[in-house]
């Protein structure tokens, strides 16, 4: 760098905090909060937004969700108390087209979806971006554990310090054009710990809040209740069916039911354990069986958003690592692409429980770089 180069404020910007607007995404916990109040301590032109992203009345009794009721108040008093404006944006609209219908439709087709990764990609890192620029904001900055990386070729998307709190799997989404807008200042902190004592340090009224545990409109995680009120009688009985084509018993509707599921079958006297291996949703058949049915070394991955630096068809295979569940640890794979936004995913050893509807996201095998990733989907 040469020595008469002007130095970069912590945001990445060739100017004072004070001349550099970003907008902090706040749900109303203490994660968005402690950025929002970091920045704001450090001089930076904070304006505060929150997503008022479903029923306003339901919130209101609802714990351990986000971004309604008690989380926009706390979101209003964090900024408040530190002196920079806040609005609240009622996405509600938005989110039920962008998000809520997909939700529905993908559960009732047999597949298990991961609605919080459709609304960063569509609301938060899409509309609500939108809207940081129109506020003429130089950045959007997030509480989300995932670390921003300036690479050769430009901004890289990296794994959060912290392995526990890395949420990767949910950003996987993330285009190259977002990732230049985005800010993650938490990426790189140890651990949670570490957030609550800033959170503490600043005084902040959501220091001890709990973490949000549920997807905010599934109260409780009964996602069949949900999708029983989207879609009335969506839960009609059917057979419960061995893969090798005896009746076992009776369910009250497919969607109670997810790939992989072994407890609450209710076909209990069995000499072996058996475990949900399809969801035959036009014969409304659960089908069930051994556990080594649930193995499989090949999954056929679409809408892939591929991160890398060369483009994704320039080579017959990546030699990567891949998650296929949030909660699991990368697995060794080679991608073959089929197209600049589909592929075969073939794991080096066998996965159980992979559904459709699910992510699979792309690492580096050798460092913490997310290559970007795909959704998982039945094939042809």
């Amino acid at each position: 760098m040469p020595l008469d180069a002007p130095k970069l404020n912590s945001l990445g910007f060739a100017k004072p905090p004070s001349e550099t607007r970003v907008v902090v995404a706040m749900s109303g916990g203490v994660d968005s909060s402690v950025v929002a109040a970091q920045l704001a301590s450090e001089g930076y032109d904070v304006v505060g937004v929150t997503l008022q992203l479903y029923d306003h009345g339901a919130a209101l009794a609802k714990k351990g969700a986000c971004c309604a009721g008690i989380d926009i108040h706390d979101a209003r008093r964090v900024a408040e108390d530190m002196g920079f404006p806040h609005y609240v944006l009622d996405y509600e609209n938005i989110v039920r087209d962008a998000v809520i219908d997909e939700f529905a439709d993908s559960y009732l087709g047999g597949a298990t979806p991961v609605p919080c990764i459709r609304c960063n990609e569509r609301v938060k890192f899409k509309d609500l971006l939108e809207t940081a620029r129109d506020l003429d904001a130089d950045c959007m900055a997030t509480g989300h554990y995932i670390q921003r990386k300036m690479g050769a070729a430009g901004p890289e998307l990296h794994s959060a310090a912290d392995a526990a709190r890395d949420q990767s799997y949910f950003l996987f989404s993330t285009t190259p054009e977002q990732l230049a807008y985005l800010r993650f200042p938490l990426g790189h902190l140890s651990s949670k710990a570490e957030t609550r004592a800033l959170a503490a340090r600043h005084g902040l009224v959501v220091a001890d809040k709990p973490d949000s545990q549920d997807i905010c409109f599934v109260p409780d995680g009964n996602y069949a209740a949900v999708i029983e009120k989207l879609r009335p009688g969506a839960a009609e009985p059917g057979e419960i069916v061995h893969a090798d084509g005896r009746v076992l018993g009776r369910h009250e509707g497919v969607i109670h039911y997810t790939i992989g599921q072994r407890r609450g079958l209710g076909i209990g006297g069995l000499s072996e354990p058996l475990y949900v291996v399809k969801l035959d949703v036009e014969a409304k058949r659960v089908v069930v069986g051994p556990k080594e049915m649930l193995s499989t070394r090949t999954i056929p991955v679409r809408e892939i958003n591929w991160l890398g630096d060369a483009r994704f068809t320039s080579r017959e295979e990546w030699p990567v690592s891949v998650k296929v569940r949030s909660t699991r640890p990368p697995r060794e794979a080679v991608i073959r692409p089929i197209s600049d936004t589909e592929a075969e995913v073939e794991l080096l050893s066998p996965e159980e429980g992979v559904s459709p509807g699910q992510a699979c996201v792309f690492y580096e095998t050798e460092g913490s770089r997310i290559l970007g990733g795909g959704w998982i989907w039945r094939g042809h």
